[in-house]
């Protein structure tokens, strides 16, 4: 089935109606592994008012370089368009909703 939507950019994904937390990723790290079933929780919860994606360094290292990612996981808030918030390494769900409950 063809979908007719049009393929978002990055910058326009972050400058969205909703904030954004982007995980930095990698598939050979076990960190990002452990931190993926806590991001789906994250995305269930907060569906109406957060929006995950996750970007694999290895396929868009121009972005990992842009936005300074010298590790994974590494997770980066935008909130219209403007970095609030970034943390690498694993946190659990309720470290992360400590750490980025503001601006959701």
């Amino acid at each position: 089935m063809e979908t007719t939507e049009k393929r978002m950019t990055f910058s326009e994904i972050i400058r969205g109606d909703k904030p954004v937390l982007v995980d930095f990723h990698a598939t050979w790290c076990g960190p990002c592994k452990m931190l993926a079933p806590v991001l789906q929780k994250m995305a269930g919860k907060y569906a109406d008012n957060l929006k995950i994606i996750k970007i694999d360094v290895d396929k868009n290292q121009a972005a990992a370089q842009a936005y300074k990612v010298r590790g994974v996981p590494t997770m980066i808030l935008f909130k219209d368009g403007k970095q609030m918030w970034q943390r690498s390494g694993f946190m659990t769900m309720s470290q992360l909703e400590q750490e980025i409950g503001n601006f959701i």
